[in-house]
């Protein structure tokens, strides 16, 4: 029997114990995990599906978007990649590229609000974070390039485009590539309050090899390098200059890729010819040793044996970076694949045990669709609780200070209304956040993320109000997290508590 065999068999075990263990118990529950799911804009797919071409269709189209934001905040996402950039179009007005058909039917055309505004606003309320995903260099075909006319990049900036396979791309190799990406990056992360910019296709075409049309620029700037090293060290340059620029604007502004999901081949396991590193030259290994990254989300829409194996490539090559798996649920839809419920549930419960700092959820629809249960099993099982972002302690690893004189009242209907004296924390410019706890016993168990009742609260004060009067909560605690996730000792309740014994259980437990 081969290593291959051996292996093959050490995984099929794996993943079915994972999932005989994931039906006679739910799995335990993480209080810190990235929770993400991918929102497509282009060409409506996930959203919108109403054009925004009238006051009432403009409330419908955001409507639409609200209507996803809170079944994820239902199922306890707490990560929403929200594309902003799609092949040289975007979601919010702009000088620099158009905006996006999808929006109100026509390139260009105004849709009558910021999506990109209304998009952060609502997700921050639900307690939830925003990265502007941002398809990096495809530039779309000839009749997407030539709907944008004059707008186009391919007619503002000729010189750092190219056209292969009847497609436009931004040309890697060109050294002012990354300052024309740079320019819509430093545009979002200055005029938005945004999490994260997250990068998708930053790589060459695929089997692009010696076809793609930049011979001139190697010649110029390849030096002693091979082409494929060359390839290389441009998507690397680009990489570097968005990050230290993304960085010395706002810091805390998490900066992530979602690369091909193999690196390349493992000592046991063949990527078949299809990975990151020889296939579309991303050289994440390098990314991640330079310190270039604060996220991957590898597109691991494998199963099996294209899938276990990787998800431990990723993280032994991780550097102590945040590896977060993306999922291809879309694989659920028979018209796109074969792929059973229980296939997703193995690939949740392996990235669990193996801690990943999270996952991704490629795409919404299928969510909000709920295909095969995909989205009960997510609520109901891996996502029961709330779960807050893991910290970036590579970029801040001080923690607010302890929040003080925590002051509970009991009103009538069972609300309850906090108040406490606020935080502060070594970023004098930037108040913290805050997260709330509640339990029926004394004190509250703030390791436990059942007991958090909501985050990101901005102001030094809360009312709390039970969704069932059984579920109400007497004693509470309240902590201070910073923009980069270090959480702060929590303030506790104290005193008398309303509740009789009859209606806390006679022990105060819930």
């Amino acid at each position: 029997m081969t290593n291959k065999t051996i292996l093959y068999f050490i995984f099929l075990l794996m993943g079915l114990w994972i999932t005989i263990s994931s039906s006679v118990a739910r799995p335990s529950l993480p209080k810190h995990e990235v929770r993400a799911a991918w929102v497509t804009a282009a060409y409506g797919l996930d959203w919108p599906d109403t054009r925004a071409v009238s006051e009432a269709t403009l409330v419908r189209q955001q409507e639409e978007l609200t209507d996803i934001l809170d079944k994820l905040q239902e199922a306890n996402f707490n990560t929403v990649l929200f594309q902003t950039r799609m092949r040289g179009d975007l979601v919010y007005p702009s000088s620099i590229e158009p905006f996006s058909y999808p929006l109100a039917g026509k390139t260009g055309r105004d849709p009558g609000y910021d999506p990109l505004a209304f998009a952060i606003e609502e997700c921050h309320k639900r307690g939830m974070e925003c990265h502007a995903w941002i398809v990096a260099i495809p530039l779309g075909n000839r009749k997407h390039v030539a709907n944008m006319g004059a707008q186009s990049v391919t007619r503002k900036r000729p010189a750092i485009c190219v056209q292969y396979k009847n497609e436009w791309f931004l040309n890697p190799g060109h050294p002012a590539t990354k300052e024309y990406l740079m320019e819509i990056v430093r545009e979002v992360i200055t005029r938005y309050d945004i999490d994260g910019v997250h990068f998708d296709y930053l790589r060459y075409p695929e089997r692009s090899e010696k076809k793609f049309p930049d011979a001139r620029e190697f010649r110029a700037y390849g030096k002693e390098k091979t082409e494929a090293e060359w390839r290389r060290e441009n998507l690397t340059a680009i990489v570097r200059h968005l990050y230290h620029e993304t960085k010395k604007i706002k810091p805390w502004v998490k900066v992530s890729t979602s690369p091909v999901g193999k690196h390349s081949d493992t000592s046991l396991c063949s990527s078949k010819g299809w990975n990151a590193f020889h296939t579309v030259y991303q050289d994440v290994d390098r990314w991640l040793a330079e310190g270039i990254h604060d996220q991957v989300y590898p597109m691991l829409y494998f199963r099996g044996n294209n899938f276990y194996p990787f998800v431990l490539d990723w993280l032994e090559r991780s550097r102590g970076r945040q590896i977060v798996p993306g999922l291809g649920i879309y694989f659920l839809d028979p018209r796109e694949g074969n792929w059973e419920l229980s296939d997703i549930q193995r690939q949740l419960g392996f990235l669990r045990e193996h801690h990943t700092a999270g996952a991704g959820f490629y795409r919404v629809r299928y969510l909000m669709d709920n295909t095969q249960g995909v989205y009960d099993l997510v609520r109901e099982n891996f996502y029961r609780a709330p779960a807050l972002q893991p910290p970036m302690t590579w970029l801040d690893s001080i923690p607010p200070g302890k929040p003080e004189q925590l002051e509970v009242s009991f009103l009538e209907e069972g609300k309850v209304e906090l108040k406490w004296t606020p935080s502060m924390d070594n970023d004098s410019i930037h108040p913290p956040y805050y997260i709330v706890y509640g339990s029926g016993s004394d004190p509250v168990d703030t390791s436990n993320p059942e007991h958090i009742l909501t985050q990101r609260i901005r102001s030094a004060e809360y009312t709390y109000i039970p969704v069932l009067p059984w579920e109400r909560k007497y004693v509470f605690a309240v902590s201070a997290t910073d923009r980069y996730g270090n959480e702060s000792e929590a303030v506790f309740s104290t005193g008398n508590y309303p509740g009789t014994k009859a209606e806390t259980g006679g022990n105060g437990s819930e």
